[in-house]
């Protein structure tokens, strides 16, 4: 049986990030990327410990020289409001905008259990009690040493709290549609297309509809990777480039699933008088 050009077919096996529900439901997380949560982190840092600054070097002066209290009381109350913006103020936000801040709110993502569902309140709270040693008394160096060593970018409060954060913002631009190939319609008509991990179906939608923006060799590189992936689920192999392999197998699979959801729909609307429809002489209440 002939194989694809350029393309190697070696087994690989795909790094699963699917969460399998007690209803034997599949759960796509993206976990956000290290780079999202440090940006995030910095805005939030700036927010909460600009606004102890501003209180403490601005607001907290007049009133102690108005109040004439003596440096112990100012001592105890300096301490007291950077408790209240540096663990209660993320506590507080975390917990009544389920897993959001300004920082996260601004890059799309969200703070979430393992499971992918909503935080709450002890979570927050480990993950602010946590952050003030390894964001604020590290200077956050504790969080990105433990993000660059976790699979999902998960830092020190995150581990402890069983949450990550996770994207929930994503591009809803259009993207063109295509066919099979011309030189692969006669291999379509009897081709096997089975069941790709859609994380992998995903990849490849993304590298078809970003392959033109890539240098050459990245693109060759990428699509070899993919076509390499992908030969276990298809039968026969095609002998084409990695790059035109993809795009059949993608159109393919994209074309049979509509058919089948075509399919199923005309099924239940001729089940719908059976299913709705009510027994002779039945009153209707």
């Amino acid at each position: 049986m002939p194989a694809p050009e350029h393309v190697a077919f070696e087994a690989h096996d795909e790094v699963e990030t699917e969460l399998i529900t007690g209803e034997a439901v599949a759960l796509d997380l993206r976990p956000a990327s290290f780079v999202v949560r440090a940006a995030g982190a910095i805005i939030d840092w700036l927010v909460y410990f600009g606004s102890y600054l501003l209180l403490f070097v601005f607001l907290l002066p007049p009133v102690v020289a108005a109040l004439g209290v003596n440096e112990a009381v100012v001592n105890a109350v300096s301490i007291t409001f950077l408790v209240l913006f540096i663990v209660v103020a993320p506590m507080v936000v975390e917990t009544l905008s389920h897993g959001k801040s300004l920082g996260r709110l601004a890059l799309g993502v969200r703070i979430v259990r393992d499971d992918g569902g909503a935080i709450g309140f002890r979570h927050a709270f480990i993950r602010s009690l946590v952050g003030v040693i390894d964001i604020y008394m590290s200077f956050g160096g504790f969080a990105a040493i433990t993000a660059l060593l976790t699979a999902r970018s998960k830092r020190l409060g995150d581990l402890l709290a069983g949450t990550f954060s996770q994207y929930e913002r994503f591009s809803t631009a259009p993207r063109p549609v295509y066919g099979v190939p011309a030189e692969l319609e006669q291999w379509a008509l009897t081709a096997d297309v089975g069941r790709m991990p859609d994380r992998l179906v995903r990849r490849i939608a993304q590298f078809l509809a970003q392959a033109a923006h890539l240098t050459w060799d990245s693109r060759d590189r990428i699509a070899r990777e993919l076509a390499r992936e992908t030969a276990p689920y298809v039968s026969p192999l095609p002998s084409v480039s990695a790059e035109l392999f993809l795009a059949a197998v993608s159109a393919l699979r994209r074309e049979r699933e509509a058919t089948a959801l075509e399919l199923e729909k005309s099924g239940r609307e001729k089940l719908e008088p059976v299913l709705t429809g009510r027994p002779h002489g039945f009153p209707k209440r």
